[in-house]
């Protein structure tokens, strides 16, 4: 009998001791959820109920949306509407009316061909001083050459590309000429798909991926004439720089990289290997690369440029926009690619006026205490009622707002991807694996508080914006943050440069380059292009050159290739 007793306490005790394990875990698990308020009974009949109710459910989902990653099938009906004014859009059909560059003569070097404007290429092109097969392959061959340095190229499309320059040389021949676009070359962040060329979303999981899909950004596109010449660098899966090949650089100052996940995109239009890209936004992806790059980038209102056959991080944030030398030509790229992508279902016809047209000297423009006060100056001198200004809002979490959204989405956009855990092959772990796991313990409950939270951001930052547009900086963190979440656009502006910090004894020409960004309300991008079109006008800041290739004494650089490319024997 005392040997019965025994393996009956012990059979007890081992009870006792799995219940005890049991309640600690519900209480750490309630604990991280900020669930304390709830007693033991309650935890243990929560816990029967999740999986009695709740489980066959979520695996049901799972297993009918959540198998393949990337976001690219089955969008969330959860649409977020960052249109601020009541009025339905206006007809979009109408053109911009695009200045007059005539009297534009073909430079001798391949260098100031490269680093002219896409209206000017656009001039040498419809007067036939240049071909479009022959612009492909001059920065075809930029591409080459200084990509082993940069880092900046994905994929180069040379096959695609003289198929499109003939076609588009074909046309003009025939005298049907398209637009400014017509046989310009240009690269797409690789995150936009491009049927028959891989889409590797910048991650070593992905780097085989075909996808069958033609994004929405570049049937545009190519319905304007442009010619694809290369996949650009996306940072791994959207976050920041670093991606499968490396990290990528900046072209003005070669020892440091470019930030933000449209490091190609910025990294590319800086250095001339293209002249202009598109790149994406969903946290400061295309202002902080422009910014660093020393290009003019702008993202634009939430909703203007159709996202089908783009790689979805957050469906409420996700922008995609073009980085260029300067505002007009970012002005004739977003004429572009505008409008309502029926596939889309954030976007919309927005009822933008023709930046070309805007009086400026009937703005009234506020400046931030961080704004350069150059483009304060200048824009004063133009005619534009300059005023110092505040933004406020009351709201505190603007920033955790932003991480909430954001960190779910991307969580449901790649829930495959971490539960087979390939998150273990990721690039950089500190990113977003961390972000994503974390991620998981965020209640459905709190994420629908946050958007609640937003709307009253929202609500607050419209009763504020008391002026047209604001001159401010383009990178500081919480305004990235509360632009991107009320959909704001800004166009961010070159405006000089300064030395480096620990610059060579010996000198060097690598800069640190100085922007500010202008902000307009939602759905008038043609303020915000039309101000910075009217400072560059009086400036040639974003003109400059990078020193890729004399960067000056004491500084270090892989000796670059001579790349020769034969154009008719690269013709799809």
């Amino acid at each position: 009998m005392p040997q019965e007793s025994e393996k009956f306490e012990s059979k007890n005790s081992a009870k006792c001791s799995e219940r005890i394990h049991r309640t600690s875990l519900l209480d750490s698990a309630f604990e991280l959820l900020d669930l304390t308020f709830f007693n033991q009974t309650e935890m243990v009949e929560i816990e029967m109920g999740v999986k009695e109710f709740n489980q066959p459910i979520v695996t049901a989902n799972r297993k009918l949306v959540a198998s393949e990653n990337g976001g690219l099938h089955n969008p969330s009906y959860l649409v977020f509407n960052g249109h601020w004014s009541s009025e339905p859009a206006q007809d979009m059909r109408k053109k911009f009316s695009y200045p007059s560059v005539s009297g534009v003569r073909r430079p001798e070097s391949e260098e100031d061909i490269a680093f002219m404007s896409v209206l000017e290429l656009g001039q040498l092109i419809k007067t036939k001083q240049i071909s479009s097969e022959e612009l492909t392959g001059i920065f075809l061959r930029r591409l080459k050459r200084y990509n082993p340095v940069i880092e900046a190229v994905i994929t180069y499309t040379e096959e695609l590309a003289y198929k499109q320059a003939k076609e588009a040389d074909d046309l003009l021949a025939k005298g049907v000429y398209l637009g400014p676009l017509h046989g310009i070359p240009y690269g797409l962040k690789d995150i936009i798909a491009v049927p028959h060329y891989t889409t590797t979303w910048g991650s070593r999981t992905f780097k085989d991926q075909v996808l069958n899909i033609e994004a929405w950004v570049y049937k545009r596109l190519k319905s304007a004439g442009a010619v694809l010449v290369a996949k650009l660098v996306s940072g791994s899966l959207a976050y920041d720089d670093i991606w499968f090949g490396g990290q990528t650089r900046n072209p003005w100052n070669i020892e440091e990289y470019s930030t933000g996940s449209s490091a190609g995109p910025a990294a590319c239009t800086s250095a001339g290997m293209v002249p202009f890209a598109i790149g994406s936004e969903t946290a400061g992806s295309i202002t902080f690369p422009a910014a660093r790059c020393g290009v003019t980038a702008l993202r634009p209102t939430f909703g203007t440029v159709g996202r089908t056959g783009v790689m979805s991080i957050s469906e409420s944030l996700d922008k995609l926009g073009p980085f260029c030398r300067g505002a007009a030509d970012c002005t004739v790229v977003l004429d572009a690619i505008r409008g309502q992508d029926p596939d889309d279902l954030s976007s919309r016809n927005t009822s933008l006026d023709d930046p070309f047209s805007v009086d400026i000297t009937k703005l009234t423009v506020g400046y931030l205490d961080d704004a350069e006060m150059e483009v304060v100056s200048v824009l004063r001198s133009k005619g534009v009622n300059m005023v110092p200004f505040e933004l406020n809002y009351t709201v505190e979490s603007v920033q955790g707002i932003l991480n909430f959204t954001m960190d779910v989405d991307m969580l449901a956009h790649f829930d495959e991807w971490q539960r087979s855990r390939q998150d273990n092959d990721y690039e950089a772990q500190d990113q977003w694996p961390v972000e994503l796991r974390r991620a998981r313990l965020i209640p459905a409950v709190d994420y629908v508080q946050a958007q609640r939270a937003r709307g009253k951001l929202i609500r607050e930052v419209k009763e504020s914006f008391k002026v047209d547009a604001f001159v401010g900086n383009a990178t500081d963190w919480e305004r990235v943050c509360m632009g991107n979440l009320v959909g704001m656009p800004v166009i961010v502006v070159p405006t000089g440069f300064k030395n480096i910090s620990n610059p060579p004894s010996s000198g060097t020409r690598r800069r640190t380059t100085i922007t500010t960004g202008i902000y307009s309300l939602p759905e008038h991008d043609h303020i915000a292009l039309a101000l910075a079109m009217a400072y560059q006008s009086a400036t040639d800041h974003h003109i400059q050159r990078p020193p890729i290739d004399d960067l000056g004494p004491n500084d270090s650089i892989p000796n670059l290739p001579t790349v020769t490319i034969p154009p008719r024997q690269l013709r799809g």
